[in-house]
């Protein structure tokens, strides 16, 4: 079925994939302006719509500069009602900052957290009291060129077909990557062979002025409970647990395979990326919970999930076991030093 929806839409994704290599070409030959900025500006995106791992490599960048650096973060703040340029604080609602730009806000109370949909007029703002800025979600926002591009590409979609938008995944054609500075296979297994390392660098064949790295995502080793300090080590879940998987992400499988490897008892509540909680929603689950006769039971979501559920509306969740998975970043094959030299290298020279 799935086959036979591509090939309907096939020419559309034509249609489309020729205004992306137009417009391409307009800011390639200057037809269209595209903004340098004298402080240093790193963006991380990737050619496929969402499931790459760029929040958590942010993550992973602003807990490398923020003690050297005045930084902030800015994104367009997807699925947000506001429009134009805000601070994202900490006690902001979800629904007028975005998911990701709050859960930042929440993370690391010590940077700053900027959302607009006009990337030139956010970062002409930000610059006013910042000296380092990461672009989350911005390698096709051609207007800004920075100084540094990170563009990941989700282990588990290097092999699939590349079929552009509306067909496929790909917002542009795999020759886009040739802009960035830096290439990141992301969400590998942490054995990741000398062999797939090796396969995976012919496919994605970086060229001379690039830098390929391969990189997992680690689970940490407690859960956080979403409205308390608490935290709950992940050795006390066991096969006789029940879990209740709450997910609104664009590819949850990962944290579903690592939640199995726990416990086989899972019942999945799975919604589209960004998805705004519904009463009815909230009510399914605690419902389900509620239905659950064992004690040993559980709900888990993502840090991203769960910057929408710290909402009055869903004041009935606190009474219940809620927790968050937090993930970070690793590096393999010992890349770590040379990437973090790269970054830190680029954020002081310029």
């Amino acid at each position: 079925m799935l086959q036979v929806l591509r090939q309907l839409l096939l020419p559309f994704s034509l249609v489309y994939g020729l205004i992306v290599f137009i417009r391409n070409k307009f800011y390639d030959w200057g037809w269209f302006k595209s903004y340098s900025f004298n402080l240093p500006i790193i963006s991380v995106g990737n050619l496929e719509v969402g499931g790459s791992g760029k929040t958590p490599m942010v993550e992973y960048l602003i807990k490398l500069l923020k003690n050297d650096h005045k930084l902030a973060t800015l994104s367009r703040g997807y699925g947000r009602k506001t429009k134009g340029f805000l601070w994202v604080k900490p006690n902001d609602d979800a629904s007028n900052t975005g998911d990701e730009p709050l859960q930042m806000a929440q993370k690391f109370k010590n940077i700053g957290v900027a959302v607009c949909e006009n990337r030139v007029a956010g970062i002409k703002k930000i610059r006013q009291t910042h000296n380092l800025i990461l672009m989350d979600d911005a390698y096709q926002h051609r207007a800004v060129k920075p100084g540094l591009s990170l563009l990941l590409f989700n282990y588990h979609q290097i092999n699939k077909p590349r079929f552009l938008l509306p067909a496929g995944n790909y917002r542009e054609t795999f020759s886009g990557r040739k802009r960035a500075q830096v290439l990141i296979a992301s969400k590998c297994p942490q054995n990741l062979s000398a062999e797939e390392r090796q396969s995976i660098k012919n496919i994605l064949a970086p060229y001379p002025h690039q830098k390929l790295f391969f990189s997992a995502l680690a689970y940490a080793s407690s859960l956080k409970n979403v409205f308390t300090a608490e935290k709950l080590p992940k050795e006390l879940i066991t096969d006789d647990w029940h879990v209740l998987l709450l997910t609104g992400i664009a590819k949850p499988e990962p944290l579903y395979q690592n939640v199995l490897s726990y416990t086989p008892k899972i019942a999945h509540h799975r919604y589209a990326d960004h998805h705004q909680f519904s009463d009815k929603n909230i009510r399914k689950l605690v419902e389900a919970f509620d239905a659950i006769a064992s004690d040993k039971k559980i709900i888990i979501t993502t840090e991203k999930d769960a910057v929408r559920l710290k909402t009055d509306k869903f004041a009935e969740l606190r009474a219940l076991h809620v927790y968050q998975w937090p993930i970070e970043v690793v590096f393999l094959f010992n890349e770590g030093e040379a990437f973090n030299h790269l970054i830190k290298e680029y954020a002081e020279i310029n």
